[in-house]
């Protein structure tokens, strides 16, 4: 009888101890992910030559190279598209950073051949 009752208590503690440590972590609000919004503008490369299209007026533009090299820097453009060329550069990576009036800035990595 006793240890039948071994046994059944052995059980329910392994039981137990595998019940709980098979759980999962409850969720937060800081587990579930974000929706990524889409980007108010559109990058068009034709070789060394960018132009930026954007649906609403740009206040500032900025684009700069992946060794940290600024090679545009604009401010108050007021239009809705943007042209640059990057011919002067041997890079092939850039970051643009586009900002709107009365919002945070954009940035976008772009590759060009």
């Amino acid at each position: 009888m006793r240890k039948s009752f071994h046994r059944l208590l052995a059980l329910l503690s392994l039981f137990l101890i595998l019940g709980t440590a098979g759980a999962q972590p409850a969720r937060n609000s800081f587990d579930i992910p974000l929706k990524k919004e889409a980007k108010p503008f559109k990058v068009l490369t034709a070789g060394k030559q960018i132009t930026i299209k954007s649906i609403k007026d740009i206040k500032n533009i900025m684009v700069w190279t992946s060794s940290g090299h600024r090679i545009v820097e604009q401010t108050q453009v007021n239009a809705t598209s943007f042209s640059f060329n990057v011919s002067g550069s041997k890079e092939k990576i850039f970051f643009i950073m586009v900002q709107y009036e009365g919002q945070r800035p954009v940035t976008e990595k772009i590759g060009i051949e």
